[in-house]
């Protein structure tokens, strides 16, 4: 069972999504780009496949909330944050810009590296040198935590 829920779950989960991808055309950045053109040849086919992402993701998640614990994981991993602060912000603007520029999100690029296509060669190269220069930049600040005093008194 362990397997399963280590290995073959998560897989399956992948292969739905890359299908969802490649069925609903997503994997082309021409359709991206048109939607992000609302003003010339605005593409809403986008907006099509979001809208059913979340009226298949909801009922799933409604779902999960109402169980103790979930089926194939011995804990739930919901988000711990629910506010808008800076990093928030920073983060969907760049992967905003990113996603504008070159009509990819990681998703369909990672699914689009099977084309070769030097483009894509070089924009999943930028994303995963993205995400070290970020795990490494995490690391190495300083975190203050605020539900523990600055300072303590010693015994004795």
């Amino acid at each position: 069972m362990e397997m399963v829920a280590r290995i073959i779950a998560p897989l399956l989960c992948g292969l739905v999504f890359g299908m969802g991808l490649l069925i609903s055309g997503m994997v082309q950045p021409t359709k991206v780009l048109g939607f992000l053109d609302v003003l010339g040849a605005w593409d809403p086919s986008l907006a099509v496949v979001m809208a059913a992402a979340l009226a298949a993701a909801a009922p799933g998640f409604l779902l999960a909330r109402r169980r103790a614990g979930p089926v194939l994981a011995g804990q739930y991993f919901w988000p711990e944050k629910s506010g808008i602060d800076a990093p928030l912000v920073l983060g969907a603007g760049l992967f905003g810009v990113g996603w504008g520029l070159a009509g990819l999100c990681p998703g369909p690029a990672l699914e689009s590296l099977a084309t070769l296509s030097p483009g894509v060669i070089a924009f999943v190269a930028a994303m995963a040198a993205g995400m070290v220069l970020h795990d490494n930049w995490r690391v190495s600040r300083p975190v203050v935590r605020h539900d523990e005093p600055i300072a303590r008194v010693a015994d004795g």
